[in-house]
């Protein structure tokens, strides 16, 4: 006999939890479904456990700048084990609080992979859960290569689990995750390859900062080979040898571990959506503009299985909370993803939110662009980094700002004040006249517009 909710979700993460929270806290019986430690992507497999080891290359990098500005001393370097110890100290303890917490507030928790069975009706490790509403929370996950040997890669979870970082280290992709992960383990000493077959890196960003994180990158000793098309991952004894094509020209690059990179995709193959008439196309869940199933109305979806917004654990969060107060209280709630930031956490960070300066021409808007280096000024200076700048976008006619790009240290914290000014429309004006603490990177605003 099937058990009844008002709400079931499938999967923890951060629009999992978000939207079972507030619907248990209205009243509502909740019950979520995970085939995976209870916490989801964010806080087990991705930007938390990253950020942590992005902390120890920030330190390594911060000493070798200073060298020769005052800083002396023996050659620091990253011991990789006790640092995965340490990541660990913030992962390991994540499932447990997460289905203590679920518990206390009389959520039930059920493990194993959840499959719809009807409209409502959800199948897991012999249980079927019948709910009013059924929340799609699930994540993403690596997208299929179609290339030999495919089942060598591996993913960017395994990476952040390595207890022994390998020699040579090759990245499929060129961007958030292979820029992350070649800038931290160069640092950590290996060599690493980026293996991209568009020509450039980092396309969602400004390609004038991202020519400038490049050269920074390359002098890290980051081989970045652009323009290659990887056919093959072939196996050869405890090492692979990655087989790809160039403009017509075969090239085989030699690595101890290959890692997936190449974009990430909604997890939703194994949910068996048919069974509940929910429609699918492109890989993607066709949803209204309340987050909702078009075909099946009893069906919502969240974060990056909606892939309705950008990949981010804010927007995660953001749409769980708008589907809470749809399912709670009908349809009144459409998604707002003005003014979210994207940061790529390489050292030094690049960061962006808002238009590209592309897309407002394309657009025909009349604006004006302050675009400088700023390795120079004193933010950048003090700390001797020499990869800095940005480029900020103005409208004319309204002196909105439509579209800021910075690069170089707190680029991840400066960024939110655009953010902020975007999505609440300030003008440049309004945000000059802000004062800042100084000296400080957010003082920095001002003769940036």
């Amino acid at each position: 006999m099937a058990k009844t909710y008002d709400l079931v979700v499938i999967g923890t993460g951060t629009a999992a939890s978000v939207a079972a929270s507030r619907c248990r806290a209205a009243g509502w019986r909740v019950a979520v479904i995970d085939h995976l430690p209870f916490g989801g992507t964010c806080a087990l497999r991705g930007c938390d456990p990253k950020k942590v080891l992005v902390g120890a290359a920030e330190a390594i990098d911060h000493v070798h700048r200073m060298r020769g500005k005052g800083v002396a001393g023996g050659e620091p370097a990253i011991d990789w084990r006790a640092l995965i110890h340490f990541k660990r100290s913030f992962t390991e303890p994540v499932p447990s609080t997460k289905e203590e917490s679920f518990a206390k507030s009389g959520i039930d928790a059920f493990h194993g992979r959840a499959r719809f069975t009807g409209p409502r009706t959800v199948a897991v490790e012999g249980a079927e859960l019948d709910g009013r509403f059924v929340l799609i929370a699930t994540g993403a996950v690596p997208m299929r290569l179609g290339i030999a040997g495919e089942e060598h890669l591996a993913t960017s979870t395994d990476f952040l689990e390595l207890d022994e970082l390998p020699k040579r280290i090759a990245l499929l992709g060129g961007g958030f995750i292979s820029a992350e992960f070649a800038h931290l383990a160069s640092r950590a000493g290996a060599q690493v390859t980026v293996l991209e077959q568009v020509d450039r890196m980092l396309t969602q960003f400004d390609p004038d900062l991202v020519g400038w994180l490049m050269e920074k990158t390359r002098q890290l000793g980051i081989d970045i080979q652009l323009g290659v098309r990887v056919e093959a991952i072939e196996k050869t004894g405890a090492a692979f040898k990655v087989h790809a094509r160039s403009g017509g020209t075969s090239r085989t690059v030699e690595a101890d571990l290959v890692v997936h990179a190449a974009g990430r995709v909604p997890d939703l193959e194994p949910l068996d959506l048919p069974a509940a008439s929910v429609e699918v196309s492109g890989g993607r869940l066709q949803l209204n503009e309340f987050l909702q199933s078009i075909s099946n109305p009893a069906v919502y979806a969240a974060g990056d299985a909606a892939a309705s917004g950008p990949p981010l654990t804010p927007v995660a969060s953001h749409d769980a909370k708008i589907v809470a107060a749809n399912m709670l209280h009908g349809n009144h709630q459409k998604p707002n993803y003005l003014g979210v930031p994207s940061v790529v956490f390489t050292i030094p960070p690049l960061a962006r939110v808002g238009m590209l300066e592309a897309e407002a021409r394309r657009q025909g808007l009349r604006f004006r662009m302050q675009h400088q280096k700023t390795s120079s000024w004193n933010t950048a200076r003090r700390v001797g980094e020499e990869a800095s700048g940005f480029k900020v976008l103005v409208e004319e006619d309204t002196d909105r700002i439509l579209g800021a790009h910075l690069l170089g240290p707190h680029a991840e914290e400066v960024i939110t004040l655009f953010g902020l000014a975007i999505r609440s429309g300030l003008t440049a004006e309004t945000v000059k006249g802000m004062i800042s603490g100084y000296p400080s990177a957010c003082s920095d605003i001002g003769y940036m517009l």
